[in-house]
């Protein structure tokens, strides 16, 4: 295992069910130390943190060392959440803690998934903010634009918080029947928005959220058009990508991030971003910072709050960002469930992939690796826990 501080410019069935209190940190120590009980070697005695994990820890994280430690050895116990491949803990802005799996460090870039989201979120919010394209306007796709297509109702603050109305399965039995499948990988994968934007609608447009690959994939359609008309796909993407190179890979130091394109020049803005820890960070700290990057304004603080406010259709969701809220019906908990700080928002990735921005707390924790959909509930639990040690200033 590698452990890394400096940040250049650029057992199961031990973790005990729990209630969370707002103390600063002993409960989540309570829980740390529970969870190594079991494998300590003899009854009552609690095994000490890992060296891994104390030489991933500053000198002076700001909470206790040891508790710290413990919590990020909860986060790498991969019979409980899967291989961690990259931990890294920024407090107020300055790296805490940063802890790496064997053969990844903190410049090797690793593909988000679904943070990829998040990312095409702030893209459109910049947009919008350009004049380049109206949140509440029809969504500009000639296809839904012709008269009596019922699509033509649809606006980007639909597709943003996901109740389009548009029909998609995000995921089916077998995997390879699902729409997000169909689309990246099979009879979609050339033209991935044209396979997103040519389904019929399931249900009016704002009434029911659906999360969807498809929408983002929409979102990224538009945002492509709203930077060059030619329909050349080497056109589009060298628009794209010149235009993320100047408006966000170069003003926040993003010195690894990449993204994919389809066969027709097309951003993969839904699943395709890969970036380094230390770069999935520093979008988490523009969230935080409500859109400013040492002291220049990248994003609109209205555009942060609206993708981290409420969602009509569903509360634990906002646009293009999770919220830590819990969901109605007993549906699948997300972030914390409504447990912990009320502020937390995540972009959460397939397999785990997590950057957790607490702004009440200072904190933004970003975890890659490789779980699994049966982990995500330990995940979210001890990324709690770590959590849970930072007092709300």
């Amino acid at each position: 295992m590698q452990s890394c501080l400096s940040m250049g410019a650029g057992g199961s069935g031990c973790l005990m069910p729990r209630p969370i209190f707002r103390h600063k940190w002993p409960t989540a120590l309570f829980a740390a130390l529970a969870l190594y009980a079991c494998g300590s070697g003899g009854e009552g005695q609690v095994a000490p943190p890992s060296e891994e994990s104390l030489s991933a820890v500053a000198a002076d994280p700001g909470v206790d060392r040891t508790a710290l430690a413990y919590a990020i050895d909860g986060l790498f116990d991969a019979e409980r959440i899967g291989e961690t491949r990259a931990l890294l803990v920024l407090h107020d802005g300055k790296p805490v803690a940063e802890r790496y799996g064997e053969g990844f460090g903190p410049n090797t870039p690793q593909l988000g998934w679904s943070l990829s989201k998040t990312v095409t979120g702030l893209i459109v919010g910049m947009l919008v903010a350009d004049g380049s394209l109206a949140l509440d306007a029809p969504a500009p796709v000639e296809r839904w634009q012709r008269p009596g297509d019922p699509r033509g109702a649809i606006t980007l603050r639909h597709l943003l918080q996901m109740r389009s109305g548009l029909r998609h399965s995000e995921m089916a039995e077998p995997a390879y029947a699902s729409d997000t499948a169909r689309m990246l990988y099979r009879d979609g994968r050339d033209d991935m928005a044209h396979y997103a934007l040519t389904q019929p609608l399931d249900h009016d447009a704002g009434w029911q959220f659906a999360y969807s690959t498809a929408e983002t994939q929409i979102l990224s359609d538009i945002a492509t058009r709203a930077l060059t008309g030619s329909n050349s796909p080497a056109e589009r993407q060298e628009a794209m990508q010149a235009w993320l190179e100047s408006r966000l890979y170069e003003p926040l130091g993003l010195s690894t991030m990449r993204a994919e394109y389809d066969a027709t020049g097309t951003l993969i803005g839904g699943a395709m971003f890969h970036a380094s820890a230390r770069d999935w960070a520093a979008i988490g700290e523009l969230i935080r910072r409500g859109g400013v990057h040492d002291g220049v304004r990248i994003v609109p603080r209205g555009w942060i709050a609206f993708m981290a406010g409420r969602n009509p259709a569903d509360g634990a969701y906002g646009a293009h960002l999770w919220r830590n809220h819990q969901r109605e019906d007993d549906r699948n908990p997300v972030v914390f469930g409504g447990r912990g700080p009320a502020d937390a928002v995540a972009a959460l990735g397939h397999r785990g992939q997590y950057v957790l921005v607490v702004p009440s707390r200072g904190l933004t924790v970003v975890r890659l690796g490789n779980g699994s959909n049966a982990r995500q509930d330990a995940l979210n639990d001890a990324m709690l826990n770590l959590t849970e040690l930072f007092p709300a200033q």
